[in-house]
């Protein structure tokens, strides 16, 4: 039977304590736990006993001094592992040599950040809000509010519960398609062509 190797106690004394006395003034017991000087060198050390280790932990804090912008900008830095991060694709495309860099399929040019940039918004995708919307009504883009609104009659009259024996599923999924077309409606209100050239 294998015995598990213990494990020492959360309060056990640090096995690297140098062997003096503890550093609050006028304690005689052995420092037998750190606790760091300071945020700006936390590799520098007091060496209390266990309870004026406890005493200083609780009365120690981090953030004390910081403004709120210097909290946050820690914080966001700690989330990262003190490690600088930039936005993905946007390390190195500079870098990128036109006349060393082949790229005979156009694959890494789709992703250039500069390019996106100045091509602005795909004509030819709808707009993040309407994609489910318009999915939900079987449609495509570029559309015109004709066009959606002759679907939606298409698919209210096949949906409606009256005409489906007051099946619930029916009723749902009419519920779904009559949040879709308020959706399509209210961003492109009454313009009638949608999309491409509109």
């Amino acid at each position: 039977m294998n015995q598990r190797p213990k494990r020492a106690k959360a309060y056990a004394p640090d096995p690297r304590a140098p062997g003096r006395a503890c550093d609050s003034p006028g304690c005689l017991e052995l420092g037998e736990y750190r606790a760091p000087k300071s945020r700006r060198n936390l590799s520098e050390y007091h060496w209390f006993c266990l309870e004026h280790v406890r005493a200083y932990n609780s009365s120690w804090d981090y953030y004390k001094g910081m403004s709120a912008a210097e909290m946050e900008a820690q914080l966001r830095a700690d989330t990262s592992w003190q490690r600088p991060s930039w936005p993905l694709g946007h390390i190195g495309a500079a870098a990128w040599d036109e006349d060393v860099l082949r790229d005979p399929l156009h694959i890494l040019r789709a992703g250039r950040v500069n390019q996106a940039k100045q091509a602005g918004p795909d004509p030819s995708r709808p707009p993040p809000e309407l994609r489910e919307p318009l999915a939900t009504l079987g449609l495509s883009w570029p559309t015109t509010m004709d066009v959606v609104k002759s679907r939606y009659k298409e698919l209210a009259k096949r949906h409606h519960p009256d005409a489906n024996g007051g099946s619930r599923d029916a009723e749902e999924r009419l519920k779904t398609i009559n949040i879709a077309y308020a959706q399509v409606r209210s961003k492109l209100g009454g313009e009638t062509r949608i999309g491409a050239n509109g």
